[in-house]
């Protein structure tokens, strides 16, 4: 597991927080999507079942929400560090080799994002030009589309945070860690697990008198 941490002043701590509630509206809007869908699914069945009228073009509202589902928490699961990350290597890793390899990591994703961007941007170009839609409902396609390179723009900024965040911390590896994500151990990860539940037991349990 990995944890991000962020400083409180500075530049680069300043686009972290400006980018956060944007990763996180996003993210929001995937759940909301992953919600939507969900009901739109219960509902299908039952009016398939019961009354025997189907919603016309479900299929096709399926696959045009797919993009959101699939792309839109991408930043904030990359800010998080909940994405897969193969630390068998990197969590041996200290000091300057361990900003390097992961200023490296950043690199190589920003650019393999950005040319999913370009070419994404550009199916959505076509699709809006020709006025492409679904096969069956003929829902136009371009929405959706377009959702894809928004969700990799968000995504490339936050790696392009991170990639600065490494690169700082190799030339000033005493430096605050800043928009990077810092790995921990199953024991680390397990003892933070009891104290945030420990924290919200005693919170919890607390009277209002009992406050100064």
């Amino acid at each position: 597991m990995a944890k991000n941490t962020q400083a409180e002043t500075g530049l680069l701590a300043g686009l972290n927080r400006g980018l956060i509630p944007v990763e996180d509206f996003a993210n929001l809007m995937a759940a909301f999507a992953i919600m939507a869908l969900m009901i739109l699914g219960v509902l299908q069945i039952l009016l398939r079942t019961v009354f025997n009228a189907p919603i016309d073009g479900y299929i096709d509202l399926v696959e045009l929400s797919m993009a959101s589902m699939a792309f839109l928490g991408a930043a904030y699961t990359q800010r998080l560090g909940s994405h897969i990350r193969m630390e068998l290597l990197v969590g041996r890793l200290k000091g300057r080799w361990l900003w390097a390899v992961e200023a490296v990591g950043a690199a190589v994703a920003l650019f393999i994002i950005g040319v999913l961007i370009y070419y994404s941007f550009g199916h959505f170009q076509r699709a809006y030009s020709l006025g492409d839609t679904t096969i069956d409902a003929e829902y136009p396609t371009w929405p959706s589309k377009l959702l894809v390179p928004i969700a990799f723009g968000i995504w490339w900024c936050r790696l392009a945070l991170q990639f600065l965040g490494a690169l700082r911390l190799f030339i000033f590896p005493d430096a605050q860690p800043v928009a990077v994500i810092i790995a921990k151990d199953v024991a680390e990860q397990a003892k933070d697990e009891i104290a945030e539940v420990m924290g919200d037991e005693t919170d919890t349990h607390t009277k209002p008198g009992d406050a100064a």
